[in-house]
């Protein structure tokens, strides 16, 4: 009849063992993206490949370097060490120590400079912040090869070229590490936080340096690597402003033992084995950054 309400249905129970809401039935065998994974293999050999080589052609003797099996070690490390340390009586080790003090400070300086700038940026308003912000990440589009001729200009405009300076100072502004900077501080501080240590008549300074750098902490640590392995392998810089080999990096000292190597190849084994040991300050590194990374990720985890 028309006009009367039909009677609710009972809603059945879910069968034991299973959770409302799902099907039921065997479950689905999971399926593993070949393509991908072996996209990624290959990847990482086509990277692994030429430090591979590297590792071999260490071992192997200047008759037996272009001579022998690519692949097949030899056993004249220990000389290629030993004709390496007495090259120009140990220059190497003046060019490692070089690097070591452009990477160390100017990756230092550079997180010091993207901590304030990123830290200013996220936390401060005033007039034409994202117009100054954007001109500083142009920076990041464009190549150091254009760069480089236009500091040079500067430099020896303030009789600056050949000295460390020359080096270290178009090093220090890093626009990536500004952008890594506002994007963690922004993300990482909150603004009531700061307002807090404010109203409880803290200054600038201090909440900056004890409440903004310990939480910021890993992206600086970010900023620090990337500006190191940057300083580290950079090449064009150096070899623009520098012209005493007393000063050379290691990249650039390497490059004219290559150089020379053209008429004597007895050189290429040392350019070799210099380029091995150059990998291995990078390795420690990251291996000892890596650990205090991963502290403050999980620490910044928990507070949150």
């Amino acid at each position: 009849m028309t006009g009367l309400a039909s009677p609710p249905r009972r809603a059945t129970a879910p069968a034991a063992g299973t959770t409302p809401g799902t099907s039921q039935g065997p479950p689905r065998p999971r399926r593993t993206a070949l393509l991908p994974t072996a996209a990624l293999v290959l990847g990482a050999l086509y990277c692994l490949l030429p430090v591979a080589w590297v590792v071999v052609a260490a071992t192997k003797s200047g008759q037996d370097l272009f001579s022998t099996f690519t692949f097949l070690p030899g056993d004249g490390f220990a000389d290629n060490l030993a004709d390496l340390d007495a090259y120009r009586e140990g220059i190497y080790w003046r060019w490692m120590a070089n690097s070591v003090f452009y990477a160390g400070l100017g990756a230092v300086l550079s997180t010091v400079v993207s901590a304030f700038a990123g830290y200013a940026f996220a936390m401060y308003r005033f007039r034409g912040r994202e117009a100054f912000f954007n001109v500083i990440l142009t920076g990041v589009l464009m190549p150091p090869v254009i760069l480089a001729i236009p500091q040079y200009l500067l430099m020896a405009e303030a009789d600056l070229t050949d000295t460390y300076a020359s080096v270290l100072l178009p090093l220090i502004l890093s626009p990536y590490g500004v952008y890594l900077g506002r994007v963690y501080a922004e993300a990482a501080i909150p603004m009531e936080l700061v307002e807090a240590g404010r109203m409880d008549g803290a200054g600038e300074w201090r909440i900056f340096v004890r409440i903004a750098v310990p939480m910021m902490s890993p992206g600086l640590v970010t900023v620090f690597l990337f500006q190191f392995v940057a300083i580290w392998n950079n090449f064009l810089l150096p070899f623009i402003m520098l012209g005493d080999d007393e000063k050379f990096p290691m990249t650039v000292g390497l490059f004219t033992l290559l150089k020379q190597g053209a008429s004597q190849p007895s050189l290429y084994t040392l350019v070799i084995a210099g380029a091995l040991l150059a990998v291995l300050p990078l390795i420690a590194l990251f291996l000892v950054i890596q650990r205090f990374w991963s502290l403050d990720l999980l620490s910044g985890a928990v507070k949150s």
